[in-house]
């Protein structure tokens, strides 16, 4: 049951990866859907979950702290874990993206089917944690001691993401109840419903099957931490903070999920190894079909 429920999220990937194989509808089009989406149909997403989203409940706020304190928890053990194998920041900051970082629009597709508009509300409260501080430990991560310059000014692009602002503009809608008056909720809603199925065909024409080759002992061990060690993690963290239902499945969901596609924008922007990282993103991607259903059913209980 529970793959039926599921397996058009990943069909959607593997059919993304096939239409950009066979270069269609262009291959100009994947980067500018890629845009449209991050800059316009995910933002709306988030704005018009989070304006009607319950942010005085005590359990979606201890949410947000349980967001925070796995990545921190993961981020301390990465870096004990540096100090025992030393490696440069060119390859440390693809590992720290690859178990910290996460893929939105597979997590939010997941969530709208097993949860619905209030799995989609609660991942918004996440997103508003997890985007900035997943962004600031990254960049951390990919620059070298005393490299401040770099550091300060892509700390200032991250102030600048539409993913950040739109979740800062939903969350001021909600704490002002104002929320979304004169059919602005409906027009952010109709935009921001062709976000999921485009994120999810745009992972899968992004996918590197040639990066594969690269380093695989290096690759298994993201795998393994991210897909399975994160959500056992995440589990911990949200029995530690109460959580339960919605909001403890949103914390595992979004923490069993692959790395971002971004992460590779990120580390070519910083200098780090790209390769490793493109690398990550796909084996990830392509190990996920497996690992879900098992953190699901033994996690989630679905």
């Amino acid at each position: 049951m529970l793959l039926i429920t599921i397996w058009p999220v990943f069909g959607l990937i593997c059919l993304g990866y096939v239409l950009a194989r066979r270069a269609f509808p262009s291959a100009e089009f994947w980067p500018a859907a890629e845009r449209l989406n991050y800059f316009l149909l995910f933002p709306a997403l988030l704005v018009s979950s989070l304006a009607g989203a319950p942010v005085y409940d005590a359990e979606v706020l201890r949410l947000g702290g349980a967001a925070a304190v796995a990545m921190l928890v993961a981020v301390v053990l990465l870096a004990l874990f540096r100090r025992a194998c030393p490696m440069p920041a060119a390859r440390y900051g693809p590992v720290v993206q690859g178990v910290i970082r996460f893929n939105t629009y597979l997590a939010l597709s997941l969530l709208a089917v097993l949860a619905g508009q209030q799995g989609i509300e609660r991942a918004a409260i996440y997103l508003a944690v997890a985007v900035p501080l997943g962004n600031v430990l990254s960049i951390i991560a990919l620059t070298e001691a005393g490299a401040s310059r770099a550091r300060f000014a892509l700390l200032r692009s991250v102030l600048r993401n539409p993913l950040i602002l739109a979740c800062l503009a939903g969350f001021g809608l909600a704490l002002s109840g104002i929320g979304l008056p004169f059919g602005t909720g409906s027009f952010l809603k109709l935009i921001g419903q062709g976000s999921l199925p485009l994120g999810l065909l745009c992972v899968g024409a992004a996918l590197n099957m040639s990066a594969l080759r690269q380093d695989l002992r290096g690759l298994a061990g993201t795998v393994a931490v991210r897909l399975l060690a994160m959500p056992v993690l995440a589990a911990g963290v949200a029995c530690l903070f109460g959580l339960s239902g919605v909001e403890a499945m949103v914390l595992i969901v979004f923490s069993a999920v692959p790395a971002a596609p971004t992460s590779y924008v990120l580390t070519r922007q910083m200098g780090g190894d790209g390769t490793f990282m493109a690398g990550i993103i796909t084996a990830q991607t392509v190990a996920v079909v497996a690992t879900i259903p098992l953190v699901l059913l033994v996690l989630v209980g679905r």
